[in-house]
């Protein structure tokens, strides 16, 4: 069994198009001044494995535990997809990933 003090950090994805643009900036800017997490780039182009535009929030552990149940309840029909941080990609984002919503598929090809 795998330990969770592997774990160094989480990532959530929120995901977006054109029409969704502002409710998913908005939803990231709040949750990075709500829960102190980094909120990165709002890529308005698929990045790495991500089929979607999509905006990055990186949390420890402990704002990670505060930060997915606040994601569900606040994405307002958004897409989600968290993953932990465990050293291994691969492995985080296919066999250890968390969605909210629909999930879509990965382009895991970009992991080797």
């Amino acid at each position: 069994m795998k330990q969770t003090d592997s774990i160094t950090g989480y990532h959530a994805h929120v995901y977006f198009d054109a029409a969704t643009v502002a409710q998913a900036r908005t939803l990231c800017q709040q949750a990075a001044a709500q829960f102190d997490v980094e909120m990165g780039r709002a890529h308005e182009k698929p990045v790495g494995p991500h089929p979607m535009w999509s905006c990055q929030l990186a949390a420890t552990p402990e704002q990670f535990a505060r930060l997915l149940p606040w994601l569900a309840l606040n994405r307002n029909g958004l897409v989600v997809f968290a993953h932990p941080e465990t050293g291994n990609a691969l492995e985080d984002h296919s066999d250890h990933g968390i969605w909210l919503g629909a999930g879509l598929k990965l382009d895991l090809s970009v992991f080797g």
